[in-house]
């Protein structure tokens, strides 16, 4: 039987690894949009994109540092990531719709955790 600090360390874990996956998964979608649109990308999307990468990296170091902030930083997260999810959601590609889900894995986590945390 796991006790509620175990099971809390655990969400904790996994919350920080949607979150890195998250990262990495908008980094990369991030250098695939440029492609897909040239140099004069722009617009909702990369905005979207590059606030996820930002706090993804900057939650995760909360969430592993435990810090007291950290049920803010969630839920800052994923509110984030909701809205990166709904950018890539809507462009027809096979990238950005990896990159949706990852952010839709990565918001359903932090939104768990704030509420644990909150």
């Amino acid at each position: 039987m796991h006790t509620a600090e175990h099971t809390t360390a655990i969400e904790i874990q996994r919350c920080i690894d949607a979150c890195l996956n998250c990262y990495e998964v908008c980094v990369r979608t991030t250098e695939h949009w440029f492609k897909l649109r040239g140099k004069h990308v722009g617009g909702s999307q990369l905005r979207a994109l590059s606030d996820c990468v930002a706090i993804c990296q900057t939650n995760a170091g909360f969430m592993r540092r435990g810090s007291q902030f950290q049920a803010r930083t969630c839920a800052v997260c994923a509110e984030i990531s909701r809205e990166c999810e709904r950018e890539c959601a809507r462009v027809d590609d096979e990238q950005m719709q990896r990159c949706a889900e990852a952010c839709r894995r990565c918001a359903d986590a932090c939104e768990r955790m704030a509420g644990v945390a909150a």
